[in-house]
């Protein structure tokens, strides 16, 4: 016969697993409008309704600037002005020039 234990048994408590944190739901963010693809679309409006010669001079050199040193500086002053540019002109209802359009270039601006 087998001798039974002395000792009671002792119950260990197991806990349960750990769960994984929950992720957190990312919104989803609508990817800002690229800057440089913005200007390039600006300087063809802006040539196309014939609209502020020295803005345009100033948004293709800071286009070329900006594809050397990727300094967005300029670009983003440029694309400033442009915005307040399209932003008359949308008041005399110019055709091309859209609310989205405005807004789609100060979004680019800010970055």
């Amino acid at each position: 016969m087998a001798k039974a234990s002395s000792k009671p048994a002792v119950k260990v408590e197991t806990k349960p697993a750990a769960k994984a944190p929950a992720k957190k739901a990312t919104a989803k963010v609508k990817a800002s409008p690229d800057l440089e693809s913005v200007s390039k679309t600006v300087l063809e409006k802006l040539i196309a309704l014939k609209l502020d010669v020295q803005l345009q001079a100033d948004i293709e050199w800071c286009l070329g600037s900006y594809s050397h040193d990727k300094n967005p500086v300029g670009l983003i002053e440029s694309l400033n002005r442009a915005a307040q540019v399209f932003k008359a002109e949308l008041i005399k209802k110019s055709k091309g020039v859209t609310a989205k359009f405005v807004t789609e270039i100060e979004e680019a601006a800010k970055g």
